[in-house]
């Protein structure tokens, strides 16, 4: 069982305890932390009952490849001490204010979760939002005259500890907390905004039963992710949580946007410039994508000849990309296509169009694989499986491709320049088909 509580953690799903609590475990394991969870249930409806029927205890797979290796880890995870629900026990939550060695805050309430809803009160019992809730527990720690917090903020939002504070200062004002206590909030306390990155896919139901019998125990919450982890945390507190020392990929910075630019633009400008092609050319799943040898080698030539070349060709940047190509094979994940393709024209926009754009810019050519996959997207959308809002389907299925990309609606600015080229790659698409397609765009250099 774990040793004082330190860490106030809001949220018990999936991502946090396959990502945020098995770090604590393993820094706890490697004899650099001495300190255990808390969980605070953010909302009414919640897993804590669950996870306290279990003693807070449950058990993590780890899975994926690794430097060309098949990886299948198993560890058990006992950092939590107990779960809190303000919902059920308002003064058992408020209580956490007075504890002196509590010195980290955890949060993953979704994007949704860092809100600021005037209608909360300061004498809710509890506020609503997640914000209107730490900022009763930040006042009452105040009034004690204790020490602030390290706040690390896990919501996918840009800047999300900005955000978080933000929320904060303003029930401070709503709630007329007074000035000594808005400047505490800024000066004794650290919202570090972050960047979380891994796949946590949950509770394996279909495995779940063998899964058990290989550990030998009966394990309702049990969790699953890759092996793949990325942490940047804008800000410095390695001495207080040596994340690097037990070999995390972390990363402490005074600025995290580079490092969502490279994720955005690497990974998820992979995944958009690859799924619509490969699906008109039959396939089902990311893992079929990268045993097929045509499929595999245009996302080969996106990520290492066309992204990665544009946002800055490091060492830092090829390894991400190669593992990001690692990440897609992973034999534990069956990730479909269909999935991904939702809401595709603003996926593009914010994933592939900027790399096409820049690359133009720096290069004084457009880069072909991913105009390649514009056209893709487009004739994707001529099908029935285009899964994204009514207006769009219904205009991209019949829309002459040069009216598509003039619609500044869709892409931010009026993409004229690239129609001979899209057009190019749309005609073969069309009137030969993928296979031909992906050989002709192979065939083209640099």
């Amino acid at each position: 069982m774990a040793g004082k509580e330190n860490v106030i953690q809001f949220g018990e799903g999936g991502f946090l305890r396959g990502f945020v609590d098995y770090f604590f475990q393993k820094l706890k394991d490697k004899g650099l932390f001495d300190g255990s969870v808390v969980i605070v249930q953010p909302i009414a409806k919640g897993m804590c009952e669950m996870l306290m029927k279990q003693n807070c205890e449950y058990n993590l797979f780890l899975r994926g490849i690794d430097n060309g290796q098949v990886v299948d880890d198993h560890t058990h995870i006992n950092i939590i001490s107990r779960c809190v629900n303000p919902y059920e026990d308002f003064d058992a939550y408020m209580k956490l204010a007075e504890n002196p060695d509590f010195r980290f805050i955890v949060s993953n309430t979704t994007e949704a979760g860092i809100e600021y809803v005037p209608g909360n009160r300061f004498t809710d019992a509890p506020a609503i939002s997640f914000p209107g809730k730490l900022t009763q527990l930040l006042y009452k720690r105040f009034k004690l005259g204790l020490k602030g917090f390290i706040v690390l903020s896990c919501e996918l939002i840009d800047h999300n500890g900005e955000e978080l504070l933000k929320c904060c200062l303003q029930y401070a004002k709503q709630w007329e907390l007074g000035e000594d206590f808005e400047r505490w909030l800024k000066e004794e306390n650290d919202f570090c905004s972050t960047l979380v990155d891994r796949i946590v896919t949950g509770f394996p139901r279909d495995e779940h039963a063998a899964l058990c019998e290989r550990i030998g125990e009966e394990d309702n919450m049990m969790d699953t992710a890759e092996i793949f982890h990325l942490w940047v945390i804008q800000g410095h507190h390695e001495d207080e949580l040596p994340l690097q020392k037990a070999g995390f990929n972390v990363v402490w910075t005074d600025n995290v946007d580079p490092y969502k630019k490279r994720k955005v633009r690497i990974l998820n400008g992979a995944h958009t410039s690859m799924v619509l092609g490969a699906r008109l050319y039959g396939l089902e799943t990311v893992g079929e994508c990268l045993k097929d040898k045509k499929v595999s080698a245009l996302l080969k030539k996106c990520i290492f000849e066309e992204i990665i070349p544009t946002i800055g060709d490091t060492e830092d940047n090829r390894a991400f990309g190669a593992a990001v190509l690692e990440r897609f094979s992973n034999p534990f994940i069956r990730h479909l296509l269909l999935s991904i393709a939702l809401n595709s024209v603003s996926k593009f926009k914010a994933r592939v169009l900027p790399t096409i754009l820049e690359y133009k810019e720096q290069f004084g050519r457009y880069p072909q694989a991913l105009v390649f996959s514009l056209a893709a997207l487009i004739s994707f959308y001529r099908t029935d499986e285009s899964n994204d809002g009514e207006e769009i389907m219904q205009y991209m299925k019949t829309a002459p491709v040069s009216d598509i990309l003039t619609r500044e609606d869709y892409w931010g600015e009026d993409l004229t320049a690239l129609l001979p080229d899209v057009e190019k790659w749309y005609h073969i698409i069309q009137s030969e088909g993928m296979d031909k397609a992906y050989e002709a765009i192979l065939a083209v250099e640099g």
